[in-house]
């Protein structure tokens, strides 16, 4: 599943909640900002010369392509979905373990409040050196003195949120939008159950890895006693791309990957394919997505002693240039007649889908060996759609049927969520439609 696109401001200073407001032109340390719960919270991002500018996400990535910038936490949508992927990945799938909505609540509060410190470059709370040092400090520090690194955080709810074992823990069985399916066993699935599934999820993506782990490990350490994470996935190596004019990546195969990719700057077919209107439903989703996240390992060992041909067939592209085949260029139209009847490109093309198509943000990994002295690696696959009933659903059914690369790979874990919109405004915060 290696290329399903191929289809292809002020500084806050008051100690109120709602206190959300972005910094000044002159960067405030990590602990001046104090608000939003006691948590403080300083957004948006400097451009050059040190003026404060604000971006609407998805729709004009320029800006936050230098290394070390930050992305705004507020907008429409929420980042890290159609915004430049970064290079790193820590991807924390969640079991809520309170029954206590007002409990639950109130964590979200508090993830917001430090997802949105985190985002800016800022200590979450007063920080990793506290006034008082006998008790645990609010930060773990290991992200002092780090840029933001095009830090975002991408929140999902799952099925078990609304209904997880016949219990309607939380009131919000009748809120569970139609679209937020069981996705359906797929022919040669080999599911994990520890790797798959989750009430909750937070994607964190940034240019330094141990910013991203920063900020999963802050946020389960703020919810410690209300969730527990129940599997990541670290990743390297986007697979993917959201900005036309960057280099195509390369997998773990060698071969590149996601070439027509939806753009952050498409904004048309961004509302056509990604995000949720407001005749999609329910009126909680409108302006997010929904995310369906898959562990496929790679027969890496097989692989690597497959012919260059036999690998160009699979994919129907060469391994040099990443063009179709009969094509000189890598973004020259596909010719998909010209391709073997199972090659992958021809298969996940939107033309051999009824027009299928999704936006992919996945990442290679390699989680050391299986031990038989074989390389657990592969992709981490991530895909955003309007809905998944008429995106990964016929997508994956026509490929994991016909496609050549099934020899190659396996998909290991699973799990889906649904993405609600962006935190829009200072009294805003993760979840909050669905909870009102």
């Amino acid at each position: 599943m290696t290329d399903k696109t191929d289809t292809t401001s002020t500084t806050a200073t008051t100690d109120s909640p709602e206190a959300v407001q972005a910094p000044a032109s002159a960067k405030p340390s990590r602990r001046s900002v104090l608000g939003w719960g006691g948590a403080g919270l300083a957004l948006g991002a400097a451009a050059a010369g040190g003026t404060a500018t604000a971006l609407r996400l998805g729709e004009d990535a320029a800006p936050a392509a230098s290394a070390g910038d930050a992305v705004p936490f507020l907008g429409e949508h929420q980042a890290g979905i159609a915004t430049p992927v970064q290079d790193r990945l820590h991807f924390a799938a969640f079991d809520v373990t309170t029954t206590d909505r007002a409990a639950l609540v109130k964590m979200l509060q508090e993830w917001t409040a430090a997802a949105a410190r985190m985002t800016a470059g800022h200590e979450v709370g007063e920080g990793a050196v506290q006034d008082n040092d006998e008790l645990p400090p609010d930060d773990t520090g290991e992200a002092l003195g780090l840029k933001p690194s095009r830090l975002t955080l991408t929140f999902g709810v799952g099925p078990g949120l609304f209904e997880k074992d016949g219990k309607d823990r939380f009131g919000l069985k009748g809120r569970r939008p139609k679209a937020l399916i069981d996705l359906p066993a797929f022919p040669g699935d080999n599911l994990d159950a520890a790797r798959s599934g989750g009430d909750l999820c937070v994607q964190a993506c940034a240019d330094d890895p141990q910013v991203a782990v920063h900020a999963i490990r802050n946020l389960a350490r703020i919810g410690m006693g209300k969730v527990a994470i129940r599997w990541s996935q670290l990743g390297f190596g986007k697979t993917s791309s959201t900005t036309p004019d960057a280099q195509t990546p390369r997998n773990m195969m060698g071969f590149k990957d996601g070439t027509r990719n939806i753009a952050g700057t498409e904004t048309d077919r961004l509302g056509k394919h990604v995000w949720v209107g407001e005749k999609d439903g329910p009126d909680w989703m409108v302006g997010g997505s929904y995310l369906v996240a898959r562990r496929i390992r790679m027969h890496i060992e097989t692989w690597d002693r497959t012919s260059l041909a036999e690998q160009e067939d699979v994919f129907g592209r060469d391994k040099a240039e990443g063009a179709p085949v009969g094509k000189q260029r890598e973004h020259d139209e596909p010719l998909l007649k010209a391709m073997k009847p199972d090659a992958h490109v021809r298969l996940a093309h939107p033309d051999s889908n009824n027009g299928v198509t999704i936006l992919r943000r996945g990442y290679s990994f390699t989680d050391g060996t299986d031990g038989l002295g074989r390389l657990d690696a592969g992709l981490f696959f991530i895909a955003y759609q309007k809905d998944v009933r008429d995106g990964f659903v016929p997508l994956q059914t026509n490929l994991a049927r016909n496609d050549a690369l099934n020899e190659y790979i396996q998909h290991v874990g699973s799990a889906i969520f649904a993405v609600p919109p962006g935190v829009r405004d200072k009294g805003d915060w993760w979840g909050k439609a669905l909870f009102a």
